[in-house]
């Protein structure tokens, strides 16, 4: 790990400690991380229900796929307008407490949305005003929840459970969108809010059962003028934290609009319904969950991966917004799923490995004001593309944008790093290779 805001290497290699702890769950065997994963997968899977249920819910409402982007980007934008303030609120107060408060506010935001729809009053903008609250909410919760993870597992064990994380959360994706999807046709959408409030009670129960003896001491940050303007001075100081914030900006913002997409595409393009769209998140869900594990399994974490994950995803919704049937657009989002899930988390955990633990909270709120707080910029853009040129040239846009900003981050880096292409056309050789010369050799 880096040890001053000065310098200029990539993310520590991968210290004797860590590499003895290995495999695929290794993480696991930590009680209190146990305990957090415990209550993610539970409320995980029911923000996914909310989450397709409230797409299908504002589609139904108002029959614009522009109405769906407007709604998730309502979520999102307080994390534009406010993520760098949850940063420094993460830094300064203790994660268990900030989360036990925040995840309790999620819940009552799911009841309260449950309750308007099952009396039947609920109307588009209370569904607005609830996204944005959940966005509100979200502002704190997500800088907290991310850097917590190390104070559950220690430096060793970070890598590996930033992806269980992400495991954790794509398995929630595979049962939450069909559960959603039955409980839509059958019993109403107010049933699946319903649940996905009451599912926080995992949370917040897995919280209060941890052994705080047993929590890795965090650095406490205490109170000061400037804590938000030394945050972002120390990012822009170091490629090996920029240039990863930057990559995934673009592809959050313009790549990940898939409430959008795949709401128009089943609705419109392959005239299904609410079931064709759970079996989409469905796939995309197993696909995200096979990248998520293959990235636990990895010992290291490269920048070159990064690069290369974000071209294949952009490039793989290119293809899939092209594709004429409807099986071969499902089959490729499994890939599309994988390849994104691997580009999410190469970028963060190469970003909180490379982030002193005094800054973390800091970085991963510019992190995931960046990741998410672009949707407000993105989703009304492409929801307009999609209602005006359709979805096709909505989804291929997002794929465009991808392949653009990781080929771009790709030099950039070479640059930085002192990286030369050479071209090899012997057999058996990588024939297109960056070779390092000094800076970040590591990394790429």
């Amino acid at each position: 790990m880096s040890t001053g805001p000065g310098a200029d290497s990539a993310p520590a290699p991968t210290s004797t400690h860590e590499s003895k702890t290995g495999g695929t769950f290794s993480s696991l065997k930590i009680r209190n991380y146990r305990l957090f994963a415990t209550g993610a997968v539970i409320s995980n899977t029911g923000t996914w229900m909310s989450r397709i249920t409230q797409d299908w819910l504002v589609l139904s409402l108002t029959g614009s796929a522009a109405a769906v982007g407007i709604t998730t980007a309502l979520q999102f934008l307080p994390m534009l307008l406010f993520g760098l303030y949850g940063g420094v609120i993460a830094d300064r107060l203790p994660k268990r407490q900030i989360l036990l408060v925040s995840q309790a506010m999620l819940g009552l935001c799911g009841i309260a949305l449950a309750v308007l729809t099952l009396t039947g009053v609920v109307e588009v903008w209370h569904v607005y005003l609830i996204a944005f609250l959940l966005g509100m909410v979200t502002v704190v919760d997500n800088p907290a929840r991310q850097s917590f993870v190390s104070e559950m597992v220690g430096p060793a064990q970070l890598r590996n459970a930033v992806s269980l994380n992400s495991a954790n959360f794509q398995s929630a994706r595979l049962i939450g969108p069909a559960v959603a999807g039955v409980l839509i046709t059958t019993v109403g959408s107010g049933w699946a809010f319903l649940l996905n409030g009451l599912s926080f009670l995992a949370p917040l129960i897995g919280l209060l059962m941890m052994r705080t003896s047993e929590l890795h001491a965090s650095v406490r940050v205490p109170r000061a003028k400037g804590q938000l303007r030394e945050g972002l001075r120390y990012v822009r100081g170091r490629p090996e934290l920029i240039w990863p914030i930057v990559l995934v900006g673009f592809v959050g913002t313009f790549g990940f609009n898939f409430p959008i997409w795949l709401t128009a595409f089943a609705d419109g393009v392959f005239d299904g319904g609410a079931g064709m769209y759970s079996f989409f998140n469905i796939l995309m869900a197993a696909g995200s969950l096979a990248g998520a594990l293959l990235s636990a399994r990895r010992r290291s974490t490269r920048l070159r991966m990064l690069v290369a994950a974000g071209t294949a995803f952009g490039l793989l919704e290119i293809a899939a917004s092209l594709s004429p049937y409807v099986w071969l657009f499902s089959l490729l989002l499994v890939p599309i799923g994988m390849l994104g899930l691997t580009t999410n988390i190469t970028a963060n955990t190469s970003v909180q490995m490379a982030a002193d633990p005094e800054m973390r909270g800091r970085v991963m709120s510019l992190y995931m004001m960046v990741f998410a707080g672009g949707t407000p910029v993105g989703a009304p853009i492409v929801g307009w593309i999609s209602d005006t040129y359709g979805a096709r040239v909505g989804f291929a846009s997002g794929g465009v944008i991808s392949v653009i900003a990781a080929l771009a981050v790709g030099f950039a880096l070479a640059r930085v790093g002192g990286l030369r292409l050479k071209v090899d056309l012997r057999q058996g050789r990588p024939h297109v290779r960056f070779v390092p010369r000094e800076r970040l050799a590591t990394a790429a």
